[in-house]
């Protein structure tokens, strides 16, 4: 299973300084997937957000249950890998927490529908247990 995150994360076109999954907890190739995150504080996004009381920014928990949509998605054995996969649309977005420099976010991704080259997928993601995010995404790329 290792090589096969290699290869989603490499799929993926962040770069490293732009990923927000530390570790894959478990997958099921193509349907669903959960991983986490540990806000470790030395983020530059917490400079700024907010001086004096850093919070990861509403923006980035959705991005996080993108990047692992995207994991999910380009794992899937009985689909070719999309080539630059892209976060196209966000609905139902509900963020109702979020998570401070030491905290772990726990992701959850489930892939509802995919044609061609547009991925349907539903997340949330909580810490300590509380519901942060909610979030319906969609992903496209190239066939």
């Amino acid at each position: 299973m290792t090589d096969l995150l290699t290869k989603a994360l490499r799929s993926l076109p962040h770069g490293p300084e732009f990923r927000f999954i530390d570790r894959v907890l478990s997958l099921d190739p193509g349907v669903s997937g959960v991983a986490e995150y540990r806000v470790h504080g030395n983020e530059p996004f917490l400079r700024g957000h907010f001086p004096g009381e850093p919070l990861m920014p509403g923006v980035l928990l959705i991005e996080a249950a993108a990047q692992l949509a995207g994991i999910v998605a380009q794992s899937d054995p009985k689909a070719l890998p999309l080539s630059g996969l892209k976060l196209a649309a966000v609905r139902a977005a509900k963020i109702l927490g979020t998570a401070r420099p030491g905290e772990t976010v726990h992701l959850e991704a489930l892939i509802n529908a995919r044609m061609g080259g547009l991925v349907q997928a539903r997340a949330n993601a909580s810490v300590s247990g509380n519901n942060v995010l909610e979030v319906e995404l969609t992903l496209a790329g190239t066939v």
